[in-house]
């Protein structure tokens, strides 16, 4: 059995490594990928920049576990073929507006202007979305299909919550579904 003072290193050390998390976060969101310098996120996880180092290794060590999201996307092969966009809006609109979305916020607002964070984008397509796709319709297709579901929702994403239009915020979630949903059903069900 541990005792209490061969633990205590461990959770200091999780503590630690959420506190740089927590500031990288928060750094990146404020000022992007390119901008955010280890120096600065140290500052405000209130530790020696050798420490983000050591725990990370590198900015970009950092930043990919700082932008892990798991988008927990519904099993779409055992819902009704009828309800398949509404599934997918309403498991958008949670991620977005029941949820911490500062990962979503960091890799929206910066994937423009930064091949990294575009990069990682990539990534959370390839091994979340087109495997979610794949499951439904015609699988030759379904890397296109895919790609159109997320032209839909990263538009969406893009006016109701980093430019906040007026128009799109003022929806409230259920209107949102019932305009969004046919479209992303005729995505997920195309042939």
């Amino acid at each position: 059995m541990k005792s209490a003072q061969q633990e205590h290193p461990i959770r200091r050390s999780d503590a630690t490594r959420a506190a740089i998390l927590a500031a990288a976060r928060t750094r990146f969101a404020a000022d992007g990928y390119a901008k955010a310098t280890i120096r600065a996120i140290a500052a405000d996880a209130k530790i020696d920049p050798s420490m983000v180092m050591r725990y990370f290794g590198s900015k970009d060590g950092l930043f990919a576990a700082a932008a892990q999201i798991d988008l927990d996307l519904p099993d779409l092969r055992a819902a009704d073929p009828n309800t398949l966009g509404e599934l997918l809006i309403r498991r958008f609109l949670t991620i977005w507006e029941d949820n911490d979305n500062t990962v979503l916020l960091i890799l929206l607002r910066t994937s423009i202007t930064d091949e990294a964070v575009a990069a990682r984008v990539r990534e959370i397509f390839a091994a979340q979305v087109l495997p979610a796709v794949l499951r439904v319709g015609d699988p030759a297709d379904a890397p296109r299909r895919a790609g159109l579901i997320v032209t839909q929702l990263l538009g969406l994403a893009l006016c109701r919550y980093i430019l906040r239009l007026p128009p799109v915020t003022a929806l409230e979630p259920d209107q949102i579904v019932t305009d969004i949903a046919p479209t992303l059903r005729h995505y997920l069900a195309a042939t």
